[in-house]
């Protein structure tokens, strides 16, 4: 047997004390808590009250997910970070991890940015990385502080998003945890979500004004997604491995909009037991939205372990990305929970 293949050892999670309700938004703009809970699901989001709980909290979840697997720190030897709404950009979240966390070898650490994808491109990243025997240990994290970069008079947007944090380690093993995994984009509708970066103040080259504040062609990105995903899924995850979706125990999905999962959910006539939503109390977390969903769901007793679940994020880029994973039993340990 090999000792390369990726196993899910431990995930962790990390959600902000500060919550904002549909009825608070009523103080912004002209809308109402039905109005936004028929069209996304959402009643709350979470927000980081400022850069000092953000990072407390990432620190928090990278140890719970390192707790969970039943390592030292210091057997990390590999950080990745998924985060397009970061608190910062330099230092990187990966390196503010790895500083956190007092890991005083010089491991690899870096940042990328996939949005609502992040937590499948870092699995499909962990998965070659282990198979290949370069490292053994790679931590995972999601992060996307998604309220610092909303316009707060837009409902098209500021009514969907809340913040979070994921962390995961994938190990070196016998057994693999990765039963299926895919990664796939399409630049050429990657104008449906924007967020600009300014230039205004170099007087050497054309600045604009632009304001750092993310942008969607809100119908045109759920019409993409809801046209893709479900096909996505039963075409390409599960017939192209050769799973069958009844062999599967659970879907967690991105937790975009309910109507995203409900759409899925019927296509693989999965009863409701079997599909995992947070959605309605915590808004949209990029990245992070399908670990937190995973880790509260086995906090909770809604996923049992060992077990097998299907997974699916999507979003900016426009990327997307999906697989079957073991979460087997430890994976996340109630007495973890912080």
């Amino acid at each position: 047997m090999t000792n390369n293949l990726p196993m899910i050892t431990g995930i962790g999670y990390a959600i902000p004390t500060k919550v904002v309700t549909n009825n608070d938004l009523t103080t912004l703009y002209d809308t109402s808590d039905e109005w936004i809970y028929s069209r996304t699901g959402i009643k709350e989001r979470h927000l980081f009250k400022n850069d000092a709980e953000a990072f407390e909290l990432l620190e928090k979840a990278a140890r719970q997910a390192i707790n969970n697997a039943g390592i030292d720190v210091e057997d990390i030897d590999l950080i990745i970070a998924a985060t397009s709404m970061p608190v910062q950009m330099m230092p990187t979240i990966s390196c503010t991890a790895q500083r956190l966390l007092g890991i005083k070898r010089n491991i690899p650490a870096f940042d990328f940015s996939v949005a609502c994808s992040g937590f499948v491109y870092g699995l499909d990243i962990a998965n070659a990385y282990i198979r290949s025997g370069i490292y053994k240990n790679i931590l995972i994290l999601t992060f996307d502080n998604c309220s610092r970069y909303l316009d707060w008079t837009d409902r098209r947007t500021s009514i969907l998003f809340g913040d979070g944090i994921g962390a995961a380690v994938v190990s070196a093993g016998e057994e693999n945890d990765i039963l299926a995994i895919d990664i796939k984009a399409d630049g050429h509708v990657g104008d449906y979500i924007t967020l600009p970066v300014p230039h205004g103040n170099c007087p050497f080259v054309e600045t604009n004004d632009d304001k750092q504040i993310l942008a969607m062609k809100g119908q045109d990105v759920y019409k993409f997604v809801a046209n893709i995903i479900p096909n996505y899924i039963t075409d390409t995850i599960l017939a192209q491995n050769n799973i069958d979706s009844d062999t599967v125990d659970y879907l967690i999905l991105h937790q975009a909009n309910q109507r995203i999962i409900k759409a899925v959910q019927e296509r693989l006539n999965y009863t409701d037991d079997k599909v995992i939503s947070n959605i309605e109390y915590l808004g949209n977390t990029s990245a992070s939205s399908i670990l937190i969903a995973m880790g509260e769901a086995i906090k909770q007793g809604k996923v049992k372990t060992p077990s097998k679940a299907i997974i699916c994020g999507f979003g900016a880029g426009m990327c997307w990305g999906g697989g079957v994973i073991r979460l087997r039993e430890g994976v996340f340990r109630k007495e973890n929970i912080f």
